[in-house]
């Protein structure tokens, strides 16, 4: 069983940054793929960004050039660097990770809320 605490979050204003850690219990990054979720007030939970243990990312359009999704396995953290926030990009975060393979994201972390204001 995985376990995994996303921390990070916050109120920022417009433009600025924040950079989301999501610590898992035990080092997995090696054997699975990380990704960052969100889901807005009244929408739907939506994908952000992956990254697979060969370091391969991929991003929603909408955050391509501001955000940066990284792991470090010797720490069993995944990490997301948010740049040039912007108001649409409130919305509680969450971190998941499922084994190279499945289809489905088998572990979700809790949530952390991110708040741009204007």
């Amino acid at each position: 069983q995985v376990q995994l605490v996303e921390s990070g979050g916050g109120l920022v204003q417009a433009g600025g940054s924040l950079r989301l850690s999501c610590a898992a219990s035990g080092r997995i990054f090696s054997t699975h793929r990380a990704a960052w979720f969100r889901q807005a007030p009244g929408k739907e939970r939506e994908f952000v960004a992956a990254i697979t243990p060969s370091g391969s990312t991929n991003y929603t359009d909408s955050v391509k050039g501001r955000f940066a999704i990284s792991t470090d396995n010797a720490k069993g953290t995944v990490y997301l660097q948010m740049n040039s926030l912007k108001p649409e990009d409130t919305a509680v975060y969450y971190c998941a990770v499922k084994l190279i393979g499945r289809l489905e994201y088998d572990y979700w972390g809790r949530g952390t809320q991110v708040t741009v204001s204007s």
